[in-house]
């Protein structure tokens, strides 16, 4: 057993070992065995919708004593709420704006998120006493930006599947998800995922340093519908240090949601915690449920998903076949695609999307189905991306090697 100052002195000293949870977990696959002497922090990151995001906001619409209170607002037309506090004739406004609020079928306010962080021209209308008022802002120019998730880092999830005849549009479904068990989507960045690797919540718990959307963020406790069995988060960031990569919209069959991304740092200081963080995906089970009452029927394992299958889309360009409007870029949930055969690597969550919309084969990726009563079904959408996870878990390795992230 060791101790979180003894660990902060090595990393002082520049000789602790700092590890990613996809470094850690590959050493345990090639037969290693670390001990207590081989770790001392194993950093863990998660990305996808996560649908319990809000921003609180301040912002100045108007010039002191142009309006008194504002009644309605609106950023880019996702309607927000004005308050608590009125900022009474200053002209200013406090809001706060749900990730999952639209303002058409293809911008929500994970969308309007994204397009702050990247200082993009955000219009603003607000209502008072009957007439209107607008400004042309940028993020940096608002007074103060700070995002919220209420529940978000969910110790993994679930795999989706419709058993009803009818196809049914829902949020874990980029199209409507198809019946009589024609294919399957999941949610979850298995083996690398935070709270996986810390289920008990020892190390992020309430005041804990993280990550968020690759902003320094604080954990304030447990997330809206946590429990011990299915743990998932709270935490907070200012949105000026965030990146747009690890957050923006994803556009479902029932509207737009909103993508987040969490990275967190575990100490090793015992045997139990060396114990978590040795899990793998072979032994995280992988809940396969009915999407109308989230009954299971059956158990798979998070492997399913994430072993021996692509992390990323594989594109070929060649096989293009230049069909006018393009059916991928159409669909695309993230709105990734390039017309002519391409992808923003930025925006593309490889949700797997464009595998089946692009009618000329531009885009693959391997992937594995998972059995319901001896029965094969497709994985034809993941809504989390392991790749950015693992990106952001690598970004808080390298900061808290460099000593730019003090959370010890």
């Amino acid at each position: 057993m060791k101790t979180t100052a003894e660990i902060k002195a090595k990393l002082d000293k520049g000789e602790a070992k700092v590890y990613m949870a996809a470094e850690f977990k590959k050493m345990i696959r090639d037969g290693g065995k670390p001990s207590l002497d081989d770790v001392d922090i194993v950093t863990c990151g998660t990305c996808g919708i996560m649908s319990g995001a809000m921003a609180v906001i301040s912002l100045q619409v108007a010039k002191p004593g142009t309006f008194r209170r504002a009644d309605t607002v609106s950023l880019n037309g996702v309607p927000a709420y004005p308050g608590p506090s009125p900022n009474e004739g200053l002209g200013i406004v406090d809001l706060v704006v749900y990730g999952t609020t639209h303002a058409s079928d293809d911008y929500g306010g994970g969308h309007l998120f994204r397009d702050i962080i990247e200082e993009k021209e955000i219009e603003v209308i607000a209502e008072a006493g009957g007439k209107s008022y607008s400004n042309i802002l940028y993020g940096d120019e608002f007074l103060s930006s700070r995002m919220i998730a209420t529940r978000c880092a969910y110790k993994n999830y679930s795999c989706f599947v419709n058993q009803s005849p009818e196809d049914i549009n829902t949020i874990f479904s980029a199209l409507p998800l198809r019946g009589n068990l024609a294919e399957a989507t999941v949610s979850g960045c298995g083996e690398i995922n935070p709270l996986q690797n810390d289920p008990e919540m020892r190390s992020l718990k309430s005041g804990a340093k993280i990550l968020l959307n690759g902003a320094e963020g604080f954990i304030m406790g447990p997330g809206t519908r946590s429990t011990p069995e299915k743990p998932n988060l709270s935490a907070f960031a200012d949105m000026g240090g965030m990146s747009g990569e690890y957050t923006g919209g994803f556009i479902t069959s029932a509207g737009p949601e909103c993508i987040m991304s969490v990275a967190g740092a575990i100490p090793v200081t015992d045997e139990k915690i060396l114990s978590d963080v040795s899990i793998l995906d072979e032994n995280i089970p992988l809940p396969i449920v009915d999407i109308k009452d989230r009954s299971p029927l059956a158990y798979g394992t998070n492997a399913d998903i994430w072993q021996g299958t692509d992390h990323r889309i594989n594109v070929n360009p060649m096989n293009c076949i230049f069909c006018g409007d393009c059916p991928a870029l159409a669909k695309c949930p993230t709105k990734a695609i390039m017309p002519g055969g391409g992808v923003i690597s930025s925006r593309c969550v490889s949700c797997g999307n464009c595998i089946r919309t692009c009618p000329g084969e531009v885009y693959s990726m391997k992937t594995k189905p998972v059995n319901v009563g001896g029965r094969e079904i497709p994985v034809t959408l993941r809504q989390s991306d392991r790749t950015r996870g693992d990106k952001i878990s690598g970004e808080l390795k390298e900061k808290i090697i460099d000593g730019t992230f003090l959370f010890l």
